[in-house]
């Protein structure tokens, strides 16, 4: 399975699932739905700079040379489209299912703007976690690589 195929997957069904788990808190606790947004989007958030993270340091360790590293921003494009793209078919066959309250959004709206927006979610947090892990993953390298600066230093000029 491609790379951006199992994100887009993965993150999209995550979306899915938090909207659908939201839609039932809703319907219940309606006097605690900031908070509940909140933390749906935290948890959202947090999966996909996690992942992003991840594949910053693989992909850092892979390619040490910054010049030379793999293309991860087409990567995470992809998988943001697909993932949101599907997550709104799906948002929108399942609000039409007895039981689920998703926001009653027409096929419309869920393929063009929630799309869009939950492109944005994806793709922004994935990028900073890749940058992130790049980071980290390029200074663990050079403390390990760097000679002692005693070493280096030359002698004092009087």
């Amino acid at each position: 399975m491609n790379a951006w195929v199992l994100r887009a997957a993965v993150l999209g069904a995550l979306v899915v699932v938090l909207r659908a788990v939201l839609g039932f808190a809703m319907v219940y606790w309606p006097t605690n739905g900031a908070w509940m947004r909140i933390l749906a989007l935290v948890v959202l958030l947090g999966a996909i700079g996690f992942w992003g993270l991840l594949d910053g340091r693989k992909d850092r360790a892979a390619h040490p040379d910054p010049e030379r590293g793999s293309d991860l921003t087409i990567l995470w494009l992809k998988a943001a489209v697909a993932g949101g793209v599907g997550s709104g078919l799906v948002a929108w066959i399942l609000d039409r299912a007895p039981r689920f309250d998703l926001g009653d959004n027409g096929l419309l709206f869920e393929l063009t703007a929630s799309a869009a927006f939950i492109v944005l979610l994806i793709f922004m947090p994935a990028l900073l976690g890749v940058a992130i892990g790049r980071m980290l993953a390029g200074r663990k390298a050079d403390s390990w690589s760097a000679p002692p600066t005693a070493l280096t230093k030359g002698p004092r000029p009087a």
